[in-house]
């Protein structure tokens, strides 16, 4: 990360983070000091306090600074999705994983940067697995509230009758089991950031205690008429229509105002193919990292169904399938090793006969369609490429097709152009 120099020559900038690490050596070497008076050691240790939160801020600043200008440049010519993602990287953007030039996924990240530096509350929604939970941590980190508590909080999971405990903590003795005092999660993410994952979950009584909480920014714990003061910057997320259960009477329409002041929405993975081949290569060395073993080799047909499954459980689907891929084969996975209720029909799992594709064994109507659909597919590609003597580009041109595109067919077929032109 980079902190703007104001005093240097125009764009030249210094490192903050050896800058933060000093401070925090002096604070430490300050703190166990003995030939100090104790007075003076807090004093300096305040002083220190003071710098490390004005480089904080100051970074964040201008950050927000250059995102805003490079949005709002109306001279500046538009960049491409490429462009845009290499902006955004050089802005220092923190993001923990990989993504890919989808424009619909890079207004989203640009949105959640420049919000990130603010208090307001952001509302995340998407598909189930599309990764609204690091968008959560990527507002969080990019923003001035970093280096302080992030919680997570899964509305959906919470039983009905703990949910106020779980959220704003209970006094001893308040209910049956409360042995002692507890802090809630509102408590818990003073200063910092918390996270309100599956907020359509949240049945109309949290609603309503959500709400007040936002308007006042206080909360009361179970059993106490004490109020407690808290400061914690909002981030919900949701895989349903908010606007819908509004309409069915299920969520409050002024909860989802308070909650949205900035909407975030993310494509599903169907959307953002490009990005497919990024996820595969960073779970799959992820993989192997928790797995203590090396990277799994994919073979050309298993890495051809990757790129084109449908994926409706999304981002947290291929990470799954790769952690599976890693754990079940050696050193290359194939097919076989996919689970079996996307796997292919016309695959064997390892150490089983083949059996033919006869009525009455299990074939589905869909399967037995999607292999003829392959196999006719095979053989236009086959006979296009004898006619053109395996000229890939004359039968792009003959069949008015994207040349790229071609070639993925060519791979997911097994067909290799030079083999036709051979036989020419």
């Amino acid at each position: 990360m980079k902190l703007f120099n104001p005093g240097g020559e125009r764009g030249s900038a210094m490192s903050y983070a050896a800058l933060l690490e000093k401070i925090e050596i002096m604070r430490s070497t300050l703190r166990w000091a003995t030939r100090i008076e104790r007075p003076d050691i807090e004093k300096l240790l305040r002083q220190a306090n003071t710098l490390r939160d004005e480089v904080m801020q100051l970074s964040h600043k201008e950050r927000f600074v250059q995102a805003v200008g490079a949005g709002a440049a109306d001279a500046a010519p538009a960049l491409s999705t490429g462009e845009r993602r290499q902006a955004l990287l050089a802005r220092s953007f923190v993001f923990e994983g990989t993504f890919g030039d989808n424009p619909r996924l890079l207004d989203a990240l640009e949105i959640a940067e420049k919000a990130a530096p603010t208090d307001l509350p952001v509302l995340v929604d998407g598909e189930s697995g599309t990764g609204k939970e690091l968008m959560a941590k990527v507002i969080h980190a990019n923003g001035a509230r970093a280096d302080k508590p992030y919680i997570s909080v899964n509305c959906g999971a919470i039983p009905d009758s703990l949910l106020e405990s779980e959220l704003f903590g209970h006094k001893k003795g308040a209910f049956t089991g409360a042995a002692n005092d507890r802090k809630g999660k509102f408590e818990s993410a003073h200063k910092g950031t918390i996270f309100l994952d599956e907020i359509g979950e949240l049945p109309l009584p949290g609603q309503v205690k959500l709400l007040r909480v936002l308007q006042s920014h206080e909360i009361q714990r179970v059993g106490s008429d004490e109020t407690i003061a808290v400061d914690a910057r909002i981030v919900a997320a949701t895989n349903k229509n908010l606007r819908r259960l509004i309409g069915e009477g299920t969520f409050r329409e002024d909860l989802f105002y308070r909650l949205s002041v900035i909407h975030v929405t993310l494509p599903p993975l169907r959307e953002r193919k490009d990005e497919i081949p990024l996820l595969i290569a960073y779970y799959g060395d992820e993989a192997a990292e928790a797995l203590k073993r090396r990277p799994v080799a994919l073979t050309p047909r298993l890495r051809s169904f990757l790129l084109r499954y449908a994926y409706p459980g999304n981002i947290r689907e291929l990470r799954n399938i790769l952690y599976r891929l890693s754990c079940l084969a050696g050193d290359t996975a194939d097919l076989a090793h996919l689970p079996e209720d996307i796997r292919p029909s016309t695959v064997r799992t390892p150490g089983t006969p083949a059996a033919p594709a006869a009525p009455g064994n299990g074939v589905s109507l869909a399967d037995a369609k999607r292999a003829a659909s392959d196999e006719a597919e095979r053989d236009c590609l086959e006979r296009g490429l004898q006619e053109v003597g395996g000229t890939v580009a004359e039968l792009a041109r003959r069949w008015d097709m994207n040349r790229s595109h071609l070639q993925i067919l060519l791979k997911k077929h097994g067909l290799h152009s030079k083999d036709f032109r051979k036989e020419r």
